[in-house]
């Protein structure tokens, strides 16, 4: 009753698992089997579990429940119908349904478990929530087949149940298949005209470099060159005023009128003054 106070009341949820915890521990290994407080001693184990279980999903911490359930009872088959229910539609609702494969299956299993009244009613939770949204179509239908706690009317509902998902789920997939496949020439459609653009980009870039390399290679290197030595010997080396320097002047004017008319055409040609 406290711990219900702190989870519904209070709204304290980690006080609440932790009054939990504390209940459970003191309960301790419990009275044996023949006892008469046997069955008081299970209710009350199970009423703490239950109102752990709420409060860690208020907190997230629903991934720590089943671990958290299973040191109490130590074994998946020997969880209560409540505890079993409770964390086959949490797991369920968080769409993590594969935590409870093998947890259900062998409470299922079990053959002790089978006498219970809610049995049928697990198995067919187990069923909808778990086995048929991952697809195990063959492992439901060899269980619903082996469960001698099902009479012929159940099975045969249970087993119509089977078929109308496993209908659904190819449906589905037909669907995933023929969607992709429309996808994938539109890709290739969008990814070829993306290639064709990039190559024609990288076509006429080439053909830029060429003509630039053309170019180039056309200009007088040599030339240009002694004419900025002999340029460097006059301002440098040489009087200007000096009459042996007159003959280095005359040659690199004409060198300089050999460069300008290899380099300009004639139409963009600058005139040029004495």
């Amino acid at each position: 009753k406290e711990a219900a106070d702190l989870l519904v009341l209070h709204r304290d949820f980690a006080a609440a698992v932790e009054r939990c915890e504390a209940g459970c521990d003191s309960l301790g290994p419990g009275p044996g089997p023949g006892h008469e407080r046997c069955e008081r001693f299970a209710e009350v184990k199970c009423s703490l579990c239950v109102v752990g279980i709420q409060a860690l999903a208020e907190m997230n911490r629903w991934r720590e429940v089943l671990s958290w359930v299973l040191q109490y009872y130590h074994a998946p088959e020997h969880l209560p119908p409540k505890v079993l229910e409770l964390c086959i539609l949490l797991y369920s609702k968080v769409r993590e349904p594969q935590v409870m494969l093998e947890v259900g299956s062998s409470w299922l299993r079990e053959q002790a478990n089978r006498s219970l009244p809610e049995y049928g009613s697990l198995l067919e939770l187990y069923l909808g929530h778990v086995l048929l949204p991952l697809g195990r179509f063959e492992g439901a239908e060899e269980l619903v087949r082996g469960c001698d706690a099902l009479d012929s009317e159940q099975q045969l509902a249970l087993l119509g149940t089977i078929c109308e998902s496993r209908c659904r789920w190819t449906q589905r997939e037909e669907k995933h298949s023929a969607a992709e496949e429309k996808q994938d020439p539109a890709t290739e459609t969008v990814l070829g005209a993306l290639s064709q653009k990039l190559l024609t980009m990288l076509t006429l870039l080439r053909r830029a470099l060429r003509s630039m390399s053309n170019h180039f290679y056309l200009l007088p290197y040599k030339k240009m060159l002694l004419a900025t030595f002999l340029l460097y010997l006059v301002v440098v080396r040489l009087d200007p005023a000096s009459p042996t320097s007159l003959p280095f002047i005359y040659k690199l004017v004409q060198l300089f009128r050999q460069a300008w008319a290899a380099v300009l055409s004639p139409i963009h040609r600058p005139p040029i003054r004495d």
